[in-house]
């Protein structure tokens, strides 16, 4: 009997491999192994509706698990692989079971970024936000009226905040850095949602280096700031970030770099291995990057499946995110990496603007809060390879439709 494709994680990039390779009626078998005991899910969800409680585990599955068993997908929870034996084309499992594959396919993430234990990162009551086991633990604490103290002000630790507050928590947020999205927005768009969890009662705190966790025992209580402000706490939710989990990779001798490294088709330095997703390290316009997000993790999963079907194409799909704060949807397309200049462009109501990232002449991307047709149209300029220029963008008078159309 032949090897099977083996995929090694069970999260957005395998659902989405698995699901092309059925539609191309592929009938090379497949294992799919996870650490977790479900099948692939949808993540941004659990910071917002599944946080709140609005949202079933079931409905969080990309596909049902009967789905599977339909398309005869062997489906493997709760095994963790310890090595890939590259010479031998096996992996082994924890457990000590080994596993041949004819092609092996890396979807193993990434693992949010934990504070260190001697600064209080191990009590009980701190959290991170990164699978359902996360959320279950967290979500009986998320009672109204307590104190939730939230460390990092990117978008998870935001998207936290807008739960909290709308569960009816007191919510302090910690951002060390001179402003909350400092790493990845411009200062119009931290601008907007400091005034939105602001209006909202969250307290923020930018340029607050935390010094330690305070304890009751075991238990958290509080924070100490380096300036030595103490911050009661009944909770804490640590969001500073993840790291790709890449250590099977390293350790089976494949080139990585913040990543794993891999080519235009997502081929590692292994030519029968594959990475893609939160762990994979590809180029892009000349630059090596790395992404953390569902169109990018579903895309190469998509891509890999057709490289595997014999199609001759390369992954050059175009980066969008999106983020849901109270009732503000900012949907964002493009990379802005290297951006000199932004337009501010006003939107349709108080509640809605949208920022444009410019390099020199050249439209990079768009962050759209409460703007669709920006979105929308800003996507189809930026696809079409276009660059209104600044003055265009910022006179609300300009008709985005024409100049995506024209």
């Amino acid at each position: 009997m032949a090897a099977p494709i083996v995929i090694i994680g069970a999260g957005q990039a395998a659902a989405s491999f698995i699901s092309r390779h059925v539609a191309l009626g592929n009938e090379q078998p497949l294992l799919l192994v996870g650490e977790e005991s479900h099948p692939p899910y949808q993540r941004p969800p659990l910071s917002k509706k599944y946080l709140l409680g609005e949202l079933e585990r079931e409905r969080l599955f990309i596909r049902p698990l009967q789905w599977y068993a339909d398309q005869a997908v062997e489906l493997r929870f709760d095994t963790r692989i310890d090595r890939i034996d590259r010479a031998r084309k096996q992996i082994v499992s924890s457990g000590g079971e080994t596993i041949a594959y004819d092609k092996l396919l890396l979807c193993t993430g990434s693992s949010a970024r934990a504070l260190p234990a001697e600064i209080g990162g191990s009590l009980d009551g701190v959290f991170t936000l990164r699978s359902i086991v996360d959320i279950d633990r967290m979500a009986p604490e998320f009672q109204a009226g307590r104190k939730l103290l939230i460390v990092g002000g990117g978008y998870i630790g935001l998207e936290a905040a807008a739960v909290g507050r709308q569960l009816g928590l007191e919510v302090t947020l910690l951002e060390m850095a001179d402003r909350i999205l400092q790493r990845v927005a411009a200062a119009a768009t931290s601008d907007y949602f400091r005034n939105l969890h602001c209006a909202h009662g969250v307290s923020l705190h930018e340029s607050a280096r935390l010094a330690r966790l305070l304890s009751d025992g075991r238990k958290v209580r509080g924070a100490e700031l380096e300036s030595g402000e103490i911050i009661d706490a009944d909770l804490v939710l640590v969001g500073i970030g993840s790291v790709p989990n890449i250590e099977l990779a390293q350790a089976a001798g494949l080139d990585c770099d913040n990543g794993i490294s891999v080519s235009e088709t997502c081929q590692t330095s292994d030519t029968h291995i594959y990475a893609a997703g939160d762990c994979s390290n590809f180029v892009r316009n000349g630059q090596h990057i790395r992404l953390e997000s569902v169109q990018n993790a579903a895309d190469q999963g998509d891509l890999i499946a057709r490289v595997l079907a014999g199609e001759k194409v390369t992954y050059t799909a175009l980066p969008w995110f999106w983020s849901d704060q109270y009732d503000c949807k900012l949907q964002i397309v493009g990379l802005n990496h290297g951006y000199n200049q932004t337009v501010l462009r006003p939107g349709t109501n108080p509640s809605s603007q949208s920022v444009w990232y410019y390099r020199d002449q050249q439209l990079l991307a768009i962050d759209a809060m409460n703007e669709p047709k920006s979105y929308a149209f800003g996507r189809k300029i930026i696809e079409a390879g276009k660059h209104p220029t600044a003055e265009q963008v910022a006179d609300p008078a300009t008709d985005l439709k024409a100049l995506a159309m024209g």
